[in-house]
């Protein structure tokens, strides 16, 4: 029996496919084993979303031949996609797949096998009717939370970000593909379903008309009435998608929680303009407050970009007092760094890395303040939680869960809650992120 070791690197649809390709190896009789571990095969899922990620999949890849010499080393996913000549001729790479190729990694690994050669399967991600890689998950290493893929690809052609070349335009998975999915993942005991992809937003969405369709909307209906789930969640979202009509329905279903995660990346309006952000921050507030009108105190969060270029003290102070104005429950703050072969690596007036460090050090101290004051008011009220894990914090041990708004709780007992769904009364704080019930 061989051994096939993963590592992954990146987003949560990464950590899907790297699911999927574990899977099709255990299927095919392979002893999947961690990847400190010697091996005869090494899968590295890559990301290309910043330079330094770049960098991480190479070491990765180093770090796998150096392991085994003798082991045949598979660099898969976006780093592939962009930058695929380098990738080819890395000696540490034995076999190439590209990310519409994920799904047939066994083929590809046997016919390279047979020949022993260096084998490319990169296909052109950019063809504009591609359809949707067909995947379908019936297990992963975690057990209580499944993260679906419901969608690929990308349209927005954000100024600062490669992955549209990497992942290629939108497509979206069959609805009936999804359903079935997770029907399969309920009958393993998987209670909370998070609905990931690259721009789900984008679900059901071929043309700008389809807009007002609210095809994710229908999903999300459709997932409520399988009788195994008990919990719903998104990733991230645009603010457009956020409609008088989505917000409404959505809001009446039981099993979606209310937690959101709106991508903003700047507060300042000419800031948005030169990422090519399709929305003003007067559109993006409208969205918050219309999930504030039909959920009560929702969870909202949120990515930041700090020192993109062009960003004066004055669009800085005006994003940060946007910030400030929305509330977030959590902000995760970037210091912006140049990404090659995007049109704002040649943007004038770069931002030096002494007032970038200022900027996310002022920014991440204002998400701290907002995310206490969040978790403050939810201290005294009742709230479900799941329980998924048990950890030693000041050496005592607790068992640890999320309320829908993905709080972190904990509850000091000897009893093992991990799956189960309780209904608890926060009363302090544990820790600086955890609330103790």
């Amino acid at each position: 029996m061989k051994s096939v070791a993963f590592h992954n690197l990146g987003c949560k649809v990464n950590d899907y496919e790297t699911d999927i390709m574990q899977q099709k190896f255990a299927e095919n009789g392979f002893k999947v084993v961690p990847f400190t571990d010697k091996a005869d095969i090494y899968v590295i899922n890559t990301c290309t979303v910043t330079n330094i990620a770049d960098r991480k999949s190479r070491q990765m890849l180093h770090r796998a031949k150096a392991m085994n010499p003798d082991s045949i080393v598979i660099a898969v996913g976006c780093y592939v996609q962009t930058d695929t000549k380098r990738v080819i001729a890395d000696e540490a790479v034995d076999i190439a797949i590209g990310n519409n190729q994920k799904a047939n990694i066994i083929n590809i690994l046997n016919d390279y096998l047979k020949d022993n050669s260096k084998n490319s399967a990169v296909l052109d991600i950019n063809e504009p009717n591609m359809e949707y890689e067909s995947m379908m998950l019936s297990d992963t290493a975690e057990r209580t939370r499944a993260y679906i893929k419901i969608q690929d690809g990308c349209n927005q052609f954000c100024t600062y970000c490669l992955i549209p070349y990497a992942r290629g335009r939108v497509r979206s998975r069959e609805k009936e593909d999804i359903l079935n999915e997770i029907k399969v993942l309920c009958e393993k005991g998987y209670k909370e379903f998070v609905l990931t992809g690259i721009h789900v937003s984008s679900y059901g969405i071929t043309t700008a008309n389809d807009l007002s369709k609210n095809k994710l909307a229908d999903l999300l209906e459709s997932i409520q009435e399988i009788e195994g789930v008990k919990r719903i969640r998104l990733s991230s979202l645009e603010p457009r998608v956020i409609t008088e009509d989505f917000a409404r329905r959505v809001s009446a279903l039981s099993k979606l929680c209310p937690h959101f995660h709106l991508s903003l990346q700047s507060g300042c309006d000419a800031t948005l303009k030169r990422m090519n952000r399709h929305y003003t921050k007067d559109e993006y507030y409208e969205g918050v407050m219309l999930l504030r009108k039909y959920f009560d105190d929702p969870a909202i969060t949120t990515d930041i970009i700090v020192g993109f270029p062009g960003e004066t003290e004055e669009e800085f102070k005006e994003s940060y007092d946007f910030a400030k104005k929305v509330g977030f429950y959590e902000m995760h703050i970037f210091k912006y760094s140049k990404r090659k072969g995007t049109p704002a690596e040649k943007f004038p007036n770069q931002v030096s890395d002494q007032d970038k460090d200022a900027r996310s050090d002022k920014m991440i101290a204002l998400g701290d303040a907002l995310s206490k004051e969040f978790r403050e008011r939810h201290i005294g009220k009742a709230a479900e939680v799941l329980y998924e894990e048990s950890k030693v914090i000041s050496g005592r041990e607790y068992q640890i869960g999320h309320t829908p708004e993905y709080i972190k709780v904990a509850r000091f007992t000897d009893e093992d809650l991990r799956d189960k769904i309780v209904k608890e009364i926060p009363k302090e704080f544990l820790k600086d992120d955890i609330l103790l019930v």
